[in-house]
């Protein structure tokens, strides 16, 4: 007999599943003995109160042993000799959408601009000692995109449940732990994805499929408004139906489109700081105790959201015992952003801290100054055009990330500013200890940055430290900027289609088209273009 419950434990009691069917037992007046086994299906910590808590949604095997596996199996077949898709990116979007397609009887032709998921480690790493960026190989290209070496966190505010444990079981096929089908906030972890990521593409290729690496997609190849396939780097040409799924940082595949009257649009992004704290400091505000969190809770998480001066100010990607990086795609750019190891057992604990843009924010005058000063295309209001230019976006991320590396030396030293110092808008003369490797230089943030973020981040910070005390402090180190959370730009498709609004053959996919924020939403973005293009092609 199978029977589920909702419990509400303390956390030693959540800790083993011998403490759990105790637990039941005694609640249930059943006999421990008759419970063979326990499934944890749900797990979340409730951390309003003082006295933490743990709820538990458990399945029961009573007088029975489980028959089936923890997750949900996809099968795979063969279609070496089917009709090809050609899929333009490795990233979460790009390889779900491979996956989807052997599903479907399609063969996948995956190219990939930058190195596989353990080779690019190697030019990762020379970023932080070498302060060396490689314009193909970072920490946003290459196999796994951006999310594989940027923390694998699967949380996601998608109301498609089914589409979300479907990602989240074939993660679990690859090799990833099933603790993420079970967890509210679910996390692979740095140093766990990159295997999940290989396993991925053994399987694309044990099918028939194909990948290829350090492949750059040059252009479309478009006869008659249909694209047909791509001309390569490599100067191969592949030909099909396409998925670009190109990730967020891809800003040449954003001006190809553009020179050659692919419809775009500007989309709103959110820009701000890397902000880092002791993560001890997290765990005694988050758990309300001075030892912190003890030895049967996590690294806490915390999220912030709030409304200043019409504009959203928030926590995003919060990465618990973790650290910041470097994740520039190029030279001239300073770019940050956190990850956490699967044990999330670092000295700190750090979030992007943003505000949100929309489009017509850049006629703010402290946005106009500063594209002007790096000399980024004008805006409409120098034009005197009402039209926004589709890649406004894009050039203000390019011109924040160009102020940044010149307050950082002109090298992968990040600008940063104690947190309190920049509230009240004081130079820090000095910096707290930091998990960014390659290095910080003090910096007036508050001063550079344009007053449109700036006085935003520091209103949002005060309602931050009233609502939770402690959270305000010197402590904490602000390190610029955040400018990468999602595309500048929105590829524009047809809802039903999926196909781009006028060019027949193009499916534009996942976060760099607009249409995703992360692993799994970009996972269900790239099932999604796939089975259009399997109607595309006659298939579904």
């Amino acid at each position: 007999m199978i029977q589920e419950y909702q419990i509400r434990v303390l956390p030693e009691q959540a800790a083993n599943e011998q403490s759990i069917k105790l637990f039941i037992s005694k609640e249930k007046g059943m006999d421990a003995r008759t419970i063979q086994a326990i499934r944890i299906l749900k797990r979340s910590i409730d951390a309003r109160q003082r006295t933490i808590y743990v709820n538990l949604k458990v399945r029961l095997y009573i007088n029975e042993l489980p028959q089936d596996d923890e997750y949900i199996h996809t099968v795979y077949q063969n279609v070496e000799g089917k009709p090809q898709v050609i899929v333009v990116g490795a990233g979460p979007g790009g390889l779900f959408a491979a996956l989807r397609l052997i599903e479907l009887g399609l063969r996948p032709i995956v190219v990939e601009r930058g190195k596989n998921v353990r080779d690019r480690k190697v030019d990762i790493a020379r970023i932080s000692r070498e302060h060396k960026v490689d314009s193909e190989s970072n920490y946003s290209f290459g196999e796994g995109g951006a999310g594989a070496y940027s923390d694998g966190k699967l949380y996601t505010r998608s109301k498609k449940r089914g589409n979300v444990d479907k990602i989240l079981n074939v993660f679990c096929q690859h090799g990833a732990s099933t603790s993420i089908l079970v967890d509210a906030h679910p996390h692979i972890g740095t140093d766990k994805l990159p295997r999940v990521i290989e396993n991925m593409r053994n399987t694309i290729l044990e099918c028939g499929g194909e990948v290829h690496f350090e492949t750059r997609m040059d252009s479309l190849i478009i006869e008659k408004g249909k694209v047909i396939g791509i001309e390569t780097s490599t100067g191969k040409t592949f030909r099909g139906p396409v998925i670009l799924a190109t990730g967020h940082s891809a800003r040449d595949v954003y001006r190809w489109l553009h020179a050659n009257g692919v419809q775009l649009e500007a989309k709103g992004i959110a820009v701000g700081v890397r902000l880092e704290h002791p993560s001890h400091l997290i765990d005694q505000i988050q758990y309300h105790n001075k030892n912190g969190r003890g030895k049967y809770l996590p690294a806490a998480e915390y999220s912030f959201v709030t409304q200043v001066d019409g504009r959203g100010v928030y926590s995003f990607c919060m990465c618990p015992g973790g650290f910041v990086v470097p994740a520039a795609s190029g030279p001239h750019q300073i770019v940050v952003n956190g990850m956490s190891p699967s044990n999330r057992g670092g000295k700190w604990s750090n979030s992007g801290m943003v505000v949100e843009l929309r489009p017509e924010d850049l006629m703010d005058k402290s946005f106009q100054d500063m594209m002007n000063v790096f000399h980024t295309p004008p805006t409409p209001s120098q034009e005197g055009d009402a039209t926004l230019h589709p890649l406004a976006m894009m050039h203000l991320q390019e011109a924040l990330e160009a102020a940044c590396w010149q307050q950082g030396n002109m090298r992968q030293t990040a600008p940063a500013q104690r947190m309190v110092d920049f509230t009240r808008k004081k130079l820090s003369y000095d910096l707290p200890a930091s998990s960014y490797s390659p290095g910080l230089v003090s910096s007036p943030l508050h001063f550079w940055m344009p007053n449109f973020i700036s006085d935003r981040l520091s209103k949002g910070f005060q309602q931050f430290g009233r609502s939770s005390h402690g959270f305000l402090t010197n402590e904490a180190v602000m390190i610029g900027m955040e400018t990468r959370t999602s595309a500048p730009v929105r590829i524009v498709r047809d809802n039903e289609t999926l196909q781009h609004i006028t060019v027949n053959g193009l499916f534009p996919c996942g976060e760099g088209a607009g249409y995703a924020g992360g692993i799994v939403s970009a996972g269900i973005d790239g099932e999604r273009c796939a089975e259009a293009a399997a109607k595309y092609c006659g298939v579904l």
